[in-house]
């Protein structure tokens, strides 16, 4: 029955393309096929009797904890204009250099991806605070369009990034599922933390090349960047103590606790959240009214995100029950290439989804039947879930689809057109590809500091 599966899978595509909602396209879809199949006879009714506690995992999962916490954080530091300040101070540090804006801008998302983890608030900020900056200080649309879009995705992958504690828990399943398939009844495993660890050179290395880019760029193009600062613009020590102090902390408390292994991801989430509200009440004062305010963009966030992993942990039973995963099984283990082989398909697939399935339906839906094939053809579960958030970041970044460009075309003055966009995050494309090719030939890059840490 695994044609049933595939048309299961296609029926789904169908229904999130004409715009109906996720979690309801999900579980509805699949529990239609399911109560057809029963009535029809091609589907055990047996696999419909572990919903209930599948649903019950779900909201007693300790990682899941995370994301509200997560959420709360990266809510409450936007609110608190961290973007604002960050920006102000360092492009008044680097103006004096050509290019420097772009540069902050870049430095500036790297820290809000490591502060918020949040990628669609990121590039909204950015592109409302950076972008009309940058095209009165004489910068190329395409130069400045480009860059905003690019940092804010860094959230994708900079930890604490919400995709990689969702990834984690599937990484963490998948991978026993690989094992035990294997004949190992003692499974290792494999957390939020290892993915943490293992996303932290990858992230860095991002930030590297999208600046070598910018400086590149200045160089053979100086009037797309031109210089901006002036003598009365340098900044002094104080200033940008008073920007960087507040965000950096915060980092170090929730990154430094999670490494260092003082804390799971949960309870730094919980640090994260409870420092995110002290820097609030010192920068702008948190009242009841704004707290009030944060609360509610937390739940309806972390509402979408536990209602589309419901539907897809339906979706995912009807679709074992019908044997897709046994027929997906079978398609990448006849691959020509071997493993190569397998790995290049899924992430080609993967790319293509991300243009129409947002990363949190992919993490939820994709990978649980993609990811145990290729563990047990075995591929590291750490390298496999970072080469897998970088391959959304980038499928994000690339038109005529992505994300990130919706995002920024809906806060982008009306002299932007929409073909700028594109032209310009088409070289940051390029690095991203650039750098998954980097960690596919060096895949120390990724699990060299979890195994430092963590010993595995």
């Amino acid at each position: 029955m695994e044609w049933v599966a595939l048309l299961l899978f296609a029926a789904v595509i169908v229904l999130l393309l004409a715009g109906f909602p996720v979690a309801f396209s999900l579980g509805g879809t699949a529990l239609i096929f399911a109560f057809a199949g029963v009535i029809g006879g091609g589907f055990e009714s047996a696999f419909l009797s572990g919903l209930p506690s599948r649903v019950f995992g779900i909201m007693t999962n300790e990682t899941f904890i995370a994301v509200p916490l997560f959420v709360f954080m990266g809510i409450t530091l936007e609110r608190a204009r961290i973007a604002e300040d960050l920006l102000e101070t360092l492009s008044a540090l680097f103006g004096s250099l050509r290019g420097g804006l772009g540069i902050s801008v870049t430095v500036v998302g790297m820290l809000l991806a490591a502060s918020t983890g949040i990628v669609g608030a990121t590039v909204v900020t950015m592109g409302l605070l950076s972008l009309p900056t940058m095209l009165k200080r004489g910068y190329s649309p395409e130069i400045a369009t480009g860059t905003i879009c690019a940092s804010g995705t860094l959230g994708q992958i900079i930890p604490p990034s919400i995709i990689l504690v969702m990834l984690g828990d599937v990484m963490s399943s998948a991978y026993q599922s690989a094992q035990l398939a294997r004949g190992n009844f003692s499974p290792e495993t494999v957390s939020v933390g290892d993915l943490f660890a293992g996303a932290l050179i990858p992230g860095l290395l991002l930030v590297v090349l999208y600046v070598v880019y910018l400086v590149v760029i200045a160089l053979i193009n100086p009037a797309s960047m031109p210089a901006h600062a002036t003598s009365a613009e340098r900044v002094s020590f104080g200033r940008i103590l008073h920007a960087l102090a507040p965000p950096l902390l915060l980092i170090l408390g929730v990154l430094g606790s999670i490494l260092g292994g003082f804390a799971t991801p949960t309870e730094a989430a919980g640090v994260g959240a409870m420092g995110a509200m002290l820097i609030a009440l010192q920068r702008r004062g948190l009242s009841l009214e704004r707290l009030r305010d944060i609360m509610r963009g937390t739940l309806r966030i972390s509402s979408m995100v536990f209602m589309i992993l419901i539907g897809a942990s339906v979706f995912s039973l009807v679709f074992r029950g019908y044997g897709g995963d046994d027929g997906v099984h079978s398609v990448l283990q006849s691959l020509p290439g071997g493993v190569i082989g397998a790995m290049s398909v899924v992430m080609l697939v993967m790319f293509l989804l991300g243009f129409v399935l947002d990363f949190i339906e992919i993490t939820f839906v994709v990978v649980p039947i993609v990811a145990p094939v290729l563990l047990v053809m075995g591929l590291d579960p750490v390298w496999l879930g970072i080469m897998i958030a970088i391959n959304l970041q980038t499928s994000f970044l690339t038109p005529p689809f992505g994300f990130a460009l919706f995002y920024l075309r809906g806060v982008a003055p009306p002299e932007v057109t929409t073909g700028q966009i594109y032209r310009g995050v088409i070289p940051f494309v390029g690095i991203q590809i650039l750098a998954l090719i980097i960690l596919s030939l060096f895949p120390d890059l990724v699990t060299w500091l979890p195994d430092r840490l963590y010993g595995q």
